[in-house]
């Protein structure tokens, strides 16, 4: 079992003050405790306090924390109970039952009940307000609050009663399940424990805590919260405890900065690490993925943001060394300029897998997948043979690699000394696409499977799914290659290819959305990625309002996912053409001459940018500390709809409203993953944990584009 215990001691809380970035909120952090604490995963059936220490109370024995492990309690174990009057005949079996209103509250599988001490008897109750009656029944929680409010929890849904009228919730009003055990109260938030979770109602919203990700088990028995806030949960599992910690969005960063570099940083790449004992990040070993060039390229994009920002020279440092790293997978391989997914030494431990992909394998892969390559070995021996390297590279890998070295370029290199390794970079793999046909070529002398932007392909039947992506991407890259290096020949290439190829054209659908079959969510990474080089180094109006309307149409499908990266790049890049629109930049009237209207009418309504900070702000917060992979489904909520596309898996929804849901009840922790996927596990699932950038990235990007204040 997991142990978060090492993860607080590390957080430097306290710091308070206005800013953003400084002002306190309240981070849940989850605790499990094992063996070596002294809990077992057996049944705990209810949780109290002794002189002020937490006990739990299992079927014949109890133990008792003394700060540091769970200690055998002597003697007859005392288990919470309440007794109150005798019900009617035909009441129902008693399930929960509170003190309340100088008398007692019940919950039975048949209603709930009233007991008064004036009249000394029952009187079922029916909860009604202005938009239900209802006739509870299986009502497995009670609770007061420290208002004095009754709360109840049943089949069909929450209720409070302030002694003058109820409030009633569903899963229309956010709840997210129903079959309740118990509950508890204190006196800023109420607790509901399930068969399938525990459920926290706080200012008018609720909060799902389940999975493991929350909890030991998720079948709930009884809750204890304490004065600080810390809730204490008995499950069939053992117990869980939730703390509400104060913390900053700057000391979120240290820690997940902390959190990168020492469980993630392998010879200046970054990669999800693994965990030798599952959920145990004490047990973390360095790994390796296919997209080591993405990911270090994001965390060395999240640094210089940081930089730009605060000025800290660590970060420098490591936006630098992350530069250093992404042209090391360039210099290290065949030719100039083709970039490897990986580099690992010579003796690496792991199994790198090659039989995985043996010939035969290849030739079976290649009958579902024409483009599949049959090349081996993947991983190829370096010239001094101290290293190897990953062939069959992807666009993901040059989505990452252009998307930093143009952010590194502006917002880090300010000598030529410093620009001159960028530059160098940029034009090896650029003039290697252009030498070619827009192929990465591999040590084969083929096209990668995933690293074809030719025209042929592009523009053919093979190519249909893949092509505005493509396409888009193929001009980024030559844009931000000509702003990096001042090379006149890009833009060269960049306007034949939308003279005989139409690459602007294709650009306009930068993604596709349908059917669900082609639709794959780490796609969303690289059309905004690119967009981003893309749209920031066009000087052309009448492409830029192109590439601008391909922005709309992208984001729109993707914009309640409430995805704080992709939200930052959306509106850093819409927000920059409302001001150039606002300067008059698309007023000329050399801009389409020929479209009478249409110019002012598209940049009337695109300069309309909505304000996104507050959902980025929300999501940068609730994003959990624990990054390793839990699987989550979330197909048993009250509160989704089911997404009805034709051809849909039975999987994808949303919260009522619209929205996903929110991001630490998912299970994905990546930024290039479905927020509509409602059961998901992450890759590795608890035999990994996946880096920082996950929050680093959205955050420093956010602050340096005043998205957040």
């Amino acid at each position: 079992m997991k142990l978060l215990i090492l993860f607080i001691s590390l957080l430097p809380f306290g710091v308070s003050g206005q800013s953003v970035q400084t002002r306190a909120y309240f981070q849940d952090l989850a605790i499990h405790y094992n063996l070596n604490q002294g809990m077992s995963d057996e049944k705990v059936i209810s949780i109290d306090t002794d002189h002020g220490a937490v006990v739990a109370v299992r079927e014949n024995s109890a133990i008792k924390w003394d700060g540091q492990k769970w200690n055998p309690m002597k003697g007859e174990v005392t288990k919470k109970s309440l007794k109150i009057p005798a019900l009617p005949e035909g009441s129902g079996k008693v399930l929960s039952s509170v003190e309340w209103n100088h008398g007692f509250a019940a919950g039975t599988d048949n209603g709930l009940f009233f007991y008064s001490a004036e009249t000394k008897a029952w009187k079922e109750i029916y909860p009604r307000d202005e938009h239900y009656k209802w006739a509870p029944y299986d009502v497995g929680a009670l609770t007061v609050d420290a208002r004095g409010h009754l709360w109840f929890g049943a089949e069909q849904g929450v209720g409070c009663f302030d002694g003058q009228k109820w409030k009633l919730y569903s899963g229309k009003e956010g709840l997210p399940f129903n079959h309740f055990t118990c509950a508890a109260a204190s006196d800023e938030v109420v607790w509901f424990g399930t068969e399938t979770g525990a459920i926290r109602f706080e200012q008018g919203n609720f909060y799902y805590r389940f999975s493991l990700r929350w909890l030991p088990g998720d079948h709930v028995n009884d809750i204890l919260i304490q004065k600080d806030g810390t809730a204490w949960f008995a499950t069939n599992k053992g117990v869980g405890e939730i703390i509400r910690k104060q913390l900053t969005l700057d000391e979120k960063a240290s820690y997940f900065t902390l959190q990168t570099e020492t469980r993630h940083q392998r010879m200046g790449f970054i990669a999800p690490s693994e965990l030798k004992v599952p959920f145990d990040v004490s047990s973390s070993t360095p790994g390796i993925s296919d997209n080591d060039g993405m990911y270090t390229s994001m965390y060395g994009a999240a640094q210089a943001f940081r930089y730009a920002v605060t000025g800290d020279e660590e970060s420098k440092k490591l936006a630098t060394r992350s530069l250093n790293a992404c042209k090391w997978l360039v210099d290290i391989t065949h030719e100039p300029g083709f970039p490897a997914r990986v580099i690992v030494p010579i003796d690496w431990p792991e199994p790198l897998k090659d039989p995985e992909f043996s010939h035969q394998m290849n030739l079976a892969a290649h009958k579902n997948d024409p483009f599949w390559k049959d090349i081996n070995p993947r991983f190829v021996k370096s010239k001094d043979g101290k290293h190897l390297w990953k062939c069959d590279t992807s666009s993901d890998e040059l989505a990452g690699h252009y998307f930093f070295y143009g952010i590194y370029f502006d917002l880090v290199a300010k000598t030529e000394e410093e620009k001159k390794p960028v530059r160098e970079v940029v034009a090896a793999i650029t003039d290697h696409l252009i030498r070619h046909g827009f192929n990465l070529s591999d040590f084969d002398g083929k096209p990668t499977r995933w690293g074809n932007f030719s025209p042929e392909y592009c523009n053919s039947v093979w190519g249909w799914d893949q092509r505005g992506l493509n396409s888009m991407m193929m001009l980024s890259f030559l844009n931000v290659a000509k702003h990096v290096t001042g090379d006149s020949k890009y833009d060269q290439v960049a306007a034949m290819l939308r003279s005989k190829y139409n690459y602007h054209i294709n650009a306009m659908h930068g993604k596709e959305f349908f059917p669900p079959e082609n639709v794959v969510p780490w796609d969303n990474n690289l059309c905004l990625m690119s967009m981003y080089g893309l749209m920031n180094y066009e000087e052309n109006p009448e492409l830029l309002i192109m590439y601008r309307t391909s922005l709309q149409n992208s984001w729109l499908q993707i914009s309640k996912q409430q995805n704080a990266f992709w939200d930052a790049i959306y509106a850093s890049l819409a927000n920059n053409f409302a001001k150039k629109t606002e300067e008059g930049y698309f007023s000329s009237p050399n801009v389409f001459p020929e479209a009478g209207g249409f110019v002012s009418h598209i940049t009337d309504e695109l300069k309309n940018v909505p304000s996104l900070g507050e959902g980025i702000l929300e999501t940068l917060q609730r994003i959990p500390l624990d990054l390793i992979g839990y699987q989550m489904d979330n197909t048993h909520r009250l509160d989704i709809v089911f997404d009805p596309a034709p051809g849909q898996k039975p999987t994808m929804g949303w919260r009522i409203g619209g929205y996903a849901v929110p991001v630490e009840e998912r299970g994905h922790v990546r930024q290039d993953r479905d927020g509509f996927a409602l059961n998901f596990e992450e890759v590795g699932g608890g035999h990994s944990e996946q880096e920082g950038t996950f929050y680093l990235l959205p955050y420093y990007m956010a602050r340096y584009h005043q998205l957040i204040k």
